[in-house]
């Protein structure tokens, strides 16, 4: 008798957990069922990544660096499975590369994107970069895995903690990222990744109270009813691209704060 074999089931990955949509709903994509969230999903998402973002910002530079290399160790051992899921091997490498890129700056922001300031007066002035907080992304649907990398990446070396909504045409990449990031040393909760309908969810991440700044850079067609929610709360949004490596990647999700400190006290 002919073997069935064992099919995957597409989930969504929330506080280091698959979960299915706790609407049991999924749709079709690159012809998969995949996990189809809800709004419940999403209010679980940010909650994780509030809860997991001041462990994971109090990390020293050099270890959260370390834990992201992991994930680019591991991307690069899987390059076969993630090439059958995006456009091939040069996607693979390219994210791969560019995930290591972004990991090696995580002990070198403070250096490169704070100043000590000359003042007038008998004052220390150090201007130093912290974390946003949690990040909200809507990934570009292409490239696939690529864009996603892209888009999250700079977003947790400065300490952030990412809620991402997966292209909905082409999500399955995603999914594989999130068994990277399970089985790496990445805590759970600072990666969250959602699959489903963009118009349903990216304006529940756009209106919660509880994001602090919004990448619509996937979010085509939306981004003014996006931005229009996201001033509710004053969220920062950026509009970054599917396809760039920068160091103003990153700094679009710091906040930089100064501190004076008197001299010889």
């Amino acid at each position: 008798m002919a073997r069935l074999p064992v099919k995957k089931t597409y989930k969504l990955y929330i506080g280091g957990s698959f979960p299915r949509s706790e609407s049991g709903r999924t749709y079709e994509a690159e012809g998969q069922n995949v996990a189809r969230a809800s709004r419940k999903d999403v209010r679980d998402a940010v909650a994780a990544a509030r809860a997991a973002q001041p462990k994971w910002a109090a990390m020293t530079a050099y270890n959260r660096g370390q834990v992201l290399y992991r994930v680019g160790e591991m991307l690069e051992a899987r390059t076969a499975e993630f090439a059958r899921l995006c456009s091939g091997e040069d996607e693979v490498h390219r994210a791969t590369d560019r995930w290591v890129w972004y990991a090696g700056f995580a002990d070198k922001l403070a250096q490169l994107l704070g100043a000590s300031n000359p003042v007038a007066g008998p004052y220390f002035n150090f201007t130093v970069p912290e974390p946003t907080g949690v990040v909200a992304t809507v990934a570009p649907d292409e490239p696939a895995l690529l864009g996603l990398v892209s888009r999250i990446a700079p977003a947790l070396v400065g300490g952030n903690t990412v809620v991402a909504l997966a292209s909905e045409t082409h999500p399955l990449a995603a999914i594989e990222l999130a068994e990277v990031l399970a089985t790496s040393d990445v805590p759970g909760g600072v990666v969250n990744l959602l699959t489903g309908k963009r118009a349903e969810l990216a304006p529940w991440l756009a209106s919660h109270m509880d994001v602090n700044a919004i990448d619509l850079t996937g979010a085509d067609g939306l981004r003014t009813e996006l931005e229009t929610a996201a001033a509710d709360n004053v969220k920062r949004v950026v509009l970054g691209a599917p396809d760039s490596q920068s160091l103003y990647e990153i700094s679009a999700f710091l906040e930089l704060k100064t501190v004076w400190h008197p001299i010889g006290v």
